[in-house]
């Protein structure tokens, strides 16, 4: 059985899904839950995006799609975020521009707190474990953990080369 939750259906309990969400940049709009999964319709806050191009604000919005992110569970149930991925047009470089959000890595299909709970897990279980928990297929499980493994050691050779910088 699937059911619908407005916003409004938590408002006499002071309680606001947006604010429990804890993601910057986006609100939540409805949520629809059933016995196994929770998914938010999500809306974004800002009007525009700066071109990485050129530096350009522009809110000139060329077309909008809906993408389905995983978050990290509920009370042992998926989570999963509907969000519009929007693409805009910057009318000073001429190039259009799909937008970032802060949550998510690009070309990702998992907000990084979820990738990261993801990668942490693999300290305790093993890949087949963790696939079977999360319902994943084994060669997600290891594409999130390379991500991951290649996020952290760009970082440390980013911060590597500023201390080194500084003790010059």
């Amino acid at each position: 059985m699937v059911q619908n939750v407005t916003l409004t259906d938590f408002f006499p309990m002071n309680i606001r899904l947006t604010d429990l969400l804890n993601l910057p940049g986006v609100a939540v709009e409805s949520c629809h839950y059933s016995q196994d999964s929770v998914s938010f319709q999500l809306r974004v806050l800002t009007k525009g995006t700066y071109c990485p191009h050129c530096r350009n604000y522009t809110e000139e919005l060329h077309q909008t799609r809906p993408i389905l992110v995983r978050d990290v569970p509920v009370d042992s149930k998926e989570v999963y975020l509907k969000l519009p991925r929007r693409q805009f047009y910057c009318r000073v470089c001429q190039r259009y521009i799909t937008e970032r959000l802060q949550f998510i890595d690009w070309r990702r299909r998992y907000t990084q707190r979820y990738e990261e709970k993801i990668y942490s897990q693999l300290n305790r279980c093993n890949i087949e474990q963790i696939s079977q928990q999360q319902h994943l297929r084994i060669e997600q499980v290891k594409n999130i953990f390379n991500h991951i493994s290649q996020k952290r050691n760009k970082q440390h050779l980013e911060f590597s080369q500023k201390s080194y910088c500084y003790e010059r």
